[in-house]
């Protein structure tokens, strides 16, 4: 006597397909959240998008980020406290990164020579920031 499959074959199709209709689901809702991440920013405040952490041949650590910032007029993006922030336009055009009061409490700001960016200073510590424009 031969057994019958179909009904094995039928569960399994059913199963196939409540996968997919699974699958299909959270990829709809994965693409509706990125599209709602979009969110603006609040005017004058900035957020971080996206951050990176690496380290150089001479174990220095280096990191990056990108930053999103909607800034009032007469203000860019700038750099308070060690935070992304509005600063006023001039402080950016002058170089006048200091004055921005990029550092910590009790760190010391200096400008690089070349005025590309600047350092914050405490005892041995130091911490370079270069502006990529």
């Amino acid at each position: 006597m031969r057994e019958s499959t179909g009904w094995n074959w039928s569960t399994g199709g059913w199963l196939l397909a409540l996968c997919l209709a699974c699958l299909c689901t959270l990829l709809a809702s994965a693409s509706l959240q990125s599209l709602t991440a979009t969110v603006p920013v609040k005017q004058g405040t900035c957020e971080v998008t996206a951050s990176h952490r690496c380290c150089n041949r001479n174990r220095i650590e280096e990191r990056s980020q990108t930053v999103k910032c909607s800034c009032s007029s007469g203000q860019v993006a700038g750099t308070t406290r060690a935070k992304p922030s509005c600063v006023d336009a001039s402080i950016v055009l002058q170089r006048w990164w200091c004055q921005m009061e990029p550092c910590l409490p009790g760190e010391e700001c200096k400008v690089l020579p070349d005025l590309s960016g600047w350092s914050c200073s405490s005892g041995h510590r130091v911490k370079t920031t270069k502006v990529t424009q």
